[in-house]
């Protein structure tokens, strides 16, 4: 299984990612390894990235969760994944769950406020929060809550969705 652990910037993809992945036994890897030198030096300068800019980092992503799946390992991967069109692209074949980390505007921004020595320009939240489009078969999440307890309640929803694989995840919202 591969779950993408999504959303803006200061929602805790990394960290909730990794927790996670201990969590399933599974390794982790942070989409923002997988960046160009050019884009994230357009991050660190506030400039927000184009589409074009963003094709060849998700292809790499998408290639990397095929080398995962062929080599049948599971693997949570970090990844803002706002766009419907990026997801597409990570996971044509819906091959991916998607786990969407959602917090209000005054939360991310005081997280990333207080963030050191990343590259994203804190200034690019809101044209994060506009890209975003929130996903209809998603796993969503509330960041409010410490890291452990957003990581048990994402561990209960897989399980949910592995035994009842019919069901989308986003079904087990309203339980």
């Amino acid at each position: 299984m591969i779950v993408v652990v999504m959303g803006v910037s200061g929602s805790g993809k990394t960290t909730v990612g990794r927790l996670l992945a201990a969590r399933l036994g599974c390794g982790f890897s942070d989409a923002d390894d997988f960046h160009p030198a050019a884009n994230i030096e357009k991050m660190r300068a506030g400039i927000p990235l184009t589409d074009a800019d963003r094709r060849p980092w998700l292809d790499a992503i998408h290639a990397a969760m095929v080398g995962f799946e062929a080599a049948g390992e599971d693997r949570v991967i970090a990844c803002s994944a706002l766009a419907a069109s990026y997801r597409e692209r990570l996971a044509p074949r819906g091959e991916a769950v998607f786990v969407l980390l959602t917090g209000s505007a005054a939360l991310l921004a005081t997280r990333l406020a207080g963030r050191v020595g990343h590259f994203f320009a804190p200034s690019l939240l809101a044209s994060q929060l506009a890209t975003l489009e929130v996903p209809d078969d998603a796993i969503v999440i509330d960041v409010a809550p410490p890291p452990d307890v957003i990581v048990d309640e994402i561990f209960r929803r897989l399980a949910l969705c592995r035994l009842h694989p019919s069901r989308s995840a986003a079904e087990d919202d309203d339980r």
